[in-house]
């Protein structure tokens, strides 16, 4: 994901290694969709890390759509499979990509689809939804190895919560904004206002993840106690949820990207 001027916004591990680049998570690829409490079948995380259940995998099953154009058009269909096999959802996933000025933007819309003989039970977890891991310079203030990494981030929801404050709140949008060799370069992401469970929740992480998620309840409201599964969304056998989002690529912080007047533009479809 690249900025207007080239600039790259995402971090490049796992794909490639790049010196002083942290190393953690590496199941945080760029920008993807994905859930680890899928049917007691975990597609967020890799190998041995995360939640105590098994590891599925999204296998790509061919394109409905590729187009270019002033709108660049993606759709794919994809299998959501568990280790042994066993089909447990389907999607269709599409990404539109438009630009004009110092914007970019990704319309991103994926289908969920139940099988037709087994309900589909989205698990109440924090470690999901639609994500994006940012270039380490977007990051704010954290610490890696027990130590502490500067940070020039900024985080900041349209409830108004900044920073630390922003993550497990919910609003219609967040960005991440940051200074790099004097210009600011800045992401939001969009909850369509006819997802499920909108305003989502923020998973928005000082290290760098940056999520959506409208299935962590019990994790993003731990003050009120919610009992394990409050936040289950169970998708009828044959059913299908839509979820929508907007990534916008833009320069300056979101006062002078105006990311509010973008989101309005956003729902009204424009």
């Amino acid at each position: 994901m690249l900025a207007a001027d080239g600039t790259s916004l995402v971090r490049d591990f796992p794909m490639k290694e790049k010196a002083g680049e942290e190393v953690d998570h590496p199941h945080h690829r760029a920008l993807m969709f994905a859930h680890s409490d899928v049917n007691k079948i975990d597609f967020w995380n890799e190998g041995t890390s995360g939640t105590k259940f098994p590891n599925g995998s999204t296998v790509h099953d061919g394109f409905a759509e590729v187009q270019g154009g002033a709108v660049g058009v993606i759709r794919t269909r994809n299998r959501w499979v568990a280790a042994d096999g066993k089909l447990i959802a389907t999607d269709e996933t599409t990404m539109r990509f438009r630009g004009a000025g110092d914007a970019r933007m990704i319309d991103y819309e994926v289908v969920i689809k139940a099988p037709p003989g087994e309900p589909l039970t989205m698990g109440d977890n924090k470690d999901g939804t639609m994500a994006i891991r940012v270039a380490q310079w977007m990051t704010p203030t954290h610490k890696y190895q027990k130590k502490e990494e500067p940070g020039a981030g900024h985080y900041v929801t349209a409830a108004g919560k900044r920073d630390a404050e922003a993550w497990g709140t919910r609003a219609a949008w967040c960005d991440l904004f940051a200074e790099r060799n004097g210009k600011t370069y800045g992401i939001a992401i969009f909850d369509h206002p006819q997802n499920v469970r909108h305003p989502t929740w923020w998973m928005a992480r000082d290290y760098g993840l940056f999520t959506a998620n409208p299935f962590g309840q019990k994790d993003f409201e731990v003050a009120a106690k919610h009992p394990p599964g409050k936040g289950d969304y169970t998708i009828p056998a044959g059913g299908s949820l839509t979820l929508r989002y907007r990534f916008y690529f833009h320069l300056g912080d979101d006062k002078a990207a105006k990311v509010a007047e973008r989101y309005a533009d956003y729902v009204a479809g424009r």
